[in-house]
This record gives C-alpha cells, sequence and structure tokens, in this order.
C-alpha cells in the first residue's frame, strides 16, 4: 500500500526560513512541501583529502555537468581555452591575426596590457587591472611651474588653456571663458573685486569680499596729489553698496571713481579741500544716478528692482588738515600716534539707530542692539530721498593714522578705543601692513559683511590746531 511521505526533521523551511514544528508536512507560514526535503546525513562530513569528498552512503548526489563520471568536476579552463558560442549556439568567429611583430603596439590607456603568462590580449576585464598611480584632475604643480612649449589637451579632453589666457585656479588646467568659469571643471572663478589691495603713496587700502557674501559691494579709490603750493595731499574714498538695491557692487564702484577723480582734479587747482569733498560727493551721486538710466524694455521686463545705490565716506589729509565726508553709515575713525591720547570717530551714521540716539528715544547701546540699528536713512541713488552731503574739517595737533571704512569693520571695533586697539602700532609706517591686519581683525570676528578700510598716516603738524 502507498506510505505518505516523510517529513524532513529540519527546524525551519527551507523556503522562508520560518522555524517548524515537528510532524509538520507543509510550512506553515509559505506553504512549502517539506516532503521534498532530503534528509539530513547523520554522519559527520568527511574532510577533504588531495581536494577529493567522498560521497556519504545513501545518498545519490546528482552528477557534475562534464564531469569524469565519478562525481569529481572537471578541470577549471580559463574563460579563452573553452570555444565561444553565440545566442543561437554556432560558434564565435575566429579572432582577427594578431599584428605585424614590425608593427608598434600601443596599449590603451584604460586597460594595461596583458603581462606574460596572462589570458590573450583581446579578452575583455570586468574589472581592468589597477593602476600603479590614479591620474589626478589636475596636472602636478611642480610640473607645470615651467611654461610648457606645446599646447597639449588637459585631463577630461577639454584643449589646454594658451599661455596668454586666464588658467583655473582649481585644476589650474581649463581654460575661464568669459562668464568666470573653467570650462575642464566648471568651477567659479573668484572675482576680481573679492581681495583687493592698494598703496599709493604714504596710504594703502584692502578691501575683502569677507566670509559670508558672495560677491563684494565694497569699492575705494586712494590717490596721491599736489596742492599749488607744492604741499602733498591724500585722498581716500571707501564706498559700500546697498545690498537691497540693484547693481550694489555697480554702484559703488562707479561711486569711488567719480569722488576720487573729482578730488584728485580739484586739489591741485586750489580748491578748498572741503569744498572739494563736497563737489566729489556730488559727482559720485551723478555717477550711480546714471546706472539707473536703463531703456524702458528693461524696466518692463524687472519692475521690481530698484535704484542702484550705495553709500560713500571719504577723507583728505594735507599739511595740518584733515577733511572728512561721508553719505550714509561708513565711518572715519582718528587715532593719534601716542596711544596714551584718546582716539576719536569723526563721522556720524546715517542711520536708524544714529537717529534715535540723536533724539534721546534710546542710548547708543541700545539702539544698535536693535534689529533695525544698520537700516541707513541717506545713501547716493537715483531713488534717495535727498541728498545730504556732510563734511567736516579738523586741524590735529599730533601725528595719527585717519581710518576710514566700511561697516563691515567698525561692526568688530565699533568704539574708537576699539578700533585703536585693533590697530597695530606701526600702521603710520607700514600702512598696507596695518590695513591687512584690520581686515583680518573683520575676518576673524566673523567676517559677516564685505570689509574696506583706508588708512591715510597723518603728518606731524607744523603747528597745533583744534578744529577748523
Amino acid at each position: 500500500m502507498s506510505q505518505m511521505p516523510q517529513q524532513a526533521a529540519v527546524p525551519k523551511c527551507p523556503s522562508c526560513e520560518e522555524p517548524l514544528e515537528s510532524g509538520d508536512r507543509f510550512c506553515g507560514a509559505c506553504g512549502y512541501d517539506l516532503s521534498v526535503v532530503p534528509a539530513r546525513p547523520t554522519d559527520s562530513p568527511t574532510p577533504a583529502v588531495d581536494g577529493a569528498v567522498p560521497a556519504p552512503d545513501g545518498v545519490d548526489w546528482p552528477t557534475v555537468r562534464d564531469s569524469d563520471g565519478h562525481g569529481r568536476p572537471a578541470p577549471v579552463h580559463a574563460a579563452a581555452e573553452l570555444p565561444g558560442t553565440d545566442s543561437g549556439g554556432s560558434p564565435l568567429p575566429p579572432p582577427p591575426p594578431a599584428a605585424p611583430p614590425s608593427a608598434p603596439v600601443v596599449p590603451t590607456p584604460a586597460v594595461p596590457a596583458p603581462a606574460a603568462g596572462s589570458p590573450a590580449a583581446g579578452v575583455r576585464f570586468d574589472r581592468p587591472g589597477e593602476p600603479e598611480e590614479y591620474p589626478l584632475q589636475a596636472p602636478d604643480p611642480r610640473l607645470t611651474a615651467e611654461p610648457a612649449t606645446t599646447a597639449e589637451p588637459a585631463p577630461g579632453g577639454a584643449p589646454a588653456p594658451a599661455a596668454a589666457e586666464k588658467v583655473c585656479v582649481a585644476c589650474r588646467a581649463g581654460r575661464v571663458d568669459d562668464d568666470g568659469y573653467c570650462e575642464n571643471c566648471g568651477h567659479a572663478q573668484p572675482r576680481e573685486r573679492d581681495h583687493m589691495e592698494q598703496e599709493s603713496g604714504p596710504i594703502a587700502a584692502v578691501s575683502d569680499r569677507g566670509l559670508r557674501h558672495h560677491r563684494n559691494e565694497d569699492a575705494f579709490s586712494v590717490g596721491c596729489t599736489a596742492l599749488p603750493d607744492g604741499a602733498p595731499a591724500s585722498v581716500a574714498i571707501v564706498c559700500d553698496g546697498v545690498s537691497s538695491a540693484t547693481r550694489p557692487d555697480d554702484a559703488s564702484l562707479a561711486a569711488s571713481r567719480a569722488a576720487g577723480a573729482s578730488l584728485l582734479g580739484a586739489l591741485p587747482r586750489g580748491t578748498h579741500p572741503q569744498q572739494a569733498m563736497h563737489d566729489a560727493i556730488l559727482a559720485a551721486s551723478h555717477a550711480v544716478n546714471a546706472l539707473a538710466d536703463e531703456p524702458a524694455t528693461a524696466r518692463e521686463q524687472a519692475p521690481h528692482q530698484n535704484a542702484p545705490a550705495c553709500t560713500l565716506v571719504g577723507a583728505v589729509v594735507t599739511a595740518g588738515l584733515l577733511v572728512v565726508g561721508w553719505v550714509g553709515d561708513s565711518r572715519v575713525y582718528w587715532v593719534p600716534a601716542d596711544r596714551t591720547a584718546p582716539p576719536a570717530r569723526l563721522t556720524e551714521d546715517d542711520s536708524w539707530a544714529a537717529q534715535m540716539v540723536a533724539a534721546g528715544l534710546m542710548s547708543e547701546a541700545e539702539a544698535y542692539a536693535d534689529e533695525r540699528a544698520h537700516a541707513i536713512t541717506g545713501w547716493l541713488g537715483a531713488d534717495a530721498y535727498e541728498l545730504e552731503p556732510h563734511t567736516a574739517s579738523f586741524k590735529p595737533d599730533r601725528p595719527g593714522v585717519v581710518v576710514v571704512c566700511t561697516d563691515g569693520l567698525w561692526n568688530y571695533a565699533e568704539s574708537a578705543e576699539e578700533m585703536a586697539e585693533a590697530m597695530p602700532l606701526d600702521a603710520a609706517v607700514r600702512p598696507l601692513h596695518g590695513a591687512r591686519v584690520l581686515v583680518g581683525h573683520a575676518l576673524d570676528g566673523g567676517g559677516h559683511d564685505n570689509v574696506t578700510v583706508a588708512l591715510l598716516p597723518f603728518p606731524a603738524p607744523p603747528q597745533g590746531a583744534g578744529s577748523a
């Protein structure tokens, strides 16, 4: 009579790995037929001797395909030693004949040439041999220190830039397009205004983008000239673009250039420095207003845009006379060479905070702690309510240094005492070094804004005097 198939004594289902109970014929989780599971051998595995594993008694193991008929697999062959067939079972065409010995063989860069004893050439490797050195994205700078005599392709297939073209600062191989991006690696190049330094005679200025802004919207202009009597005169103009306006970087650049040119042109003609400063601010205003003269189509395409705008602060140093002028919240500080004497701030901000303090509604600490503190009430631009240039003249009775800066610096050295403490003692004889130190002070403090500062040493006057 028929007998029921006996289930295998296995602890888990071979299909779903779920636990089984004694006497189960089917898996309770997946329904797998446990009767097809072969019984587990009772003896222990026999260790292999010379690579052969004898089959246990009573088990009919299937014979390995292409074996020798005794359960031992056939010898292992390399892929190149077996005849290949296509999808229809037909033999593959024979490989192309090898190149003549006289013909040079150029190895493919992606796959290294086969070494002696390796499979025949022409075999495709899923994982090519690892090169000893991986190709770099950029050439070794030690190799590119000397100018190349021939133009070779850059990594990635991009043509190498010519000697006169600008080279990418990231990969040092790609050509920089007109938009300021590398044609090889796509890296955006530093803008020319991201960091600027200039020395002109005894004065110097430094401007930096800072650590948070994507561009530098500050600009400066420094220069030296002579008065009609031959006495030297130094000029510094610093402008800060209004970020909420359109094209603030263009506004600051146009204003600084116009004001600087106006001063350097008026002082040699004998114009009083204070009048020359007033006229320079008006010239800067006209230059910024001109940026707003756009075609009607441009206004229609961007009706939400406002006019370009910036602030301005400047100083003129002549023999015994210091003149300052400003519109906005950039500042001028006076730091005497004798640090035992008190420093001073020479400008008043056109800002909400300054108005609150002047009206007696808030203390200076309370006003500048308010989130509206830096809202400016005066600026250069076509949409300014009313242009009110501020000018003042002083006759310091001792030598010192005049600091002309944007709020990107004085936010980290607001009081005159803090500014004097941040400035190195030798700033009068090393103005460029002093300007770099002050910019570094702002960057170390956080660099939340663009930072620009100009230093003008004030020589010892022939005689002491007070404010003019």
